[in-house]
């Protein structure tokens, strides 16, 4: 055999649909939680200067933020090694890697192995999901008051009191209502808008929903590539047993 059909048998042994979703999991985990850390904490800040400048008000907010701080080093752990452990199950459930050990039988507990993980990447996708949807919470909010800073600035509008125009974080649970002042207007409202927080964690936020959204497209190839090799296995056996059988009737 020579090199370039040793390098064709090569590539043919490369599992591009589970290298593609792991290096697009490793993309989306890595921007979801490198994005969302920062964001958290520019969020954070933005609260602590102008919406609740009692520390006590905000306590529990703070410990909230802090803990899915801590998630996010968990979850960007764990992804490192359970996308590791996914890609190496690809490499080994390739036609080329099962030809050349065709003398080696599948045990019953790979099979179950197998299983467990395309299980627990159906749980983790419906969990990512999950995060998806919760990650586009913050977009909304930050939405709100950037198009609120947007409308004070437009020359279009004609506003008789800008001071009119307020965004009142209490309503939406992030601070008690007792918080002071628990709200921003008019001007006060343009000064926020206008800080290097709001404008890089509004983004930010944005990456991170996206990064949420890539994890959720590439944790369904490896489910596929599963129900593929389990096919594949069903049609190879159909056809040992009908050969067997033309033999014997032969």
């Amino acid at each position: 055999m020579g090199c370039f059909e040793c390098c064709i048998k090569c590539l043919g042994g490369v599992p591009y649909a589970s290298l593609v979703a792991t290096i697009l999991c490793f993309s989306g985990v890595a921007l979801f939680c490198g994005c969302g850390h920062v964001a958290l904490t520019g969020t954070l800040t933005i609260l602590e200067t102008h919406f609740s400048t009692v520390t006590s008000d905000h306590a529990m907010l703070t410990d909230v933020i802090q803990l899915m701080q801590y998630v996010i080093y968990g979850i960007a752990s764990f992804f490192f090694l359970y996308g590791i452990i996914l890609l190496a199950e690809g490499f080994y459930t390739t036609s080329a890697v099962k030809e050349l050990h065709s003398e080696f039988k599948t045990t019953i507990c790979g099979r179950c192995i197998s299983g467990m993980f395309v299980f627990l990447t159906y749980i983790l996708g419906v969990a990512w999901l999950g995060v998806f949807g919760f990650s586009a919470v913050p977009v909304f909010l930050f939405y709100n008051m950037w198009s609120s800073c947007a409308t004070m600035r437009s020359p279009t509008v004609n506003l008789t009191d800008v001071n009119s125009i307020c965004v009142d974080v209490r309503q939406y649970g992030i601070i008690p209502w007792n918080a002071v002042p628990g709200k921003a207007c008019g001007s006060t409202l343009g000064d926020i808008c206008a800080t290097s927080e709001f404008y890089l964690s509004y983004h930010l936020y944005i990456v991170a929903c996206a990064g949420a959204g890539a994890t959720v497209i590439a944790l369904r190839p490896h489910q596929q590539d599963y129900i593929k090799e389990r096919l594949s296995r069903a049609r190879s056996r159909v056809k040992g047993l009908n050969a067997r059988t033309w033999q014997e009737d032969a």
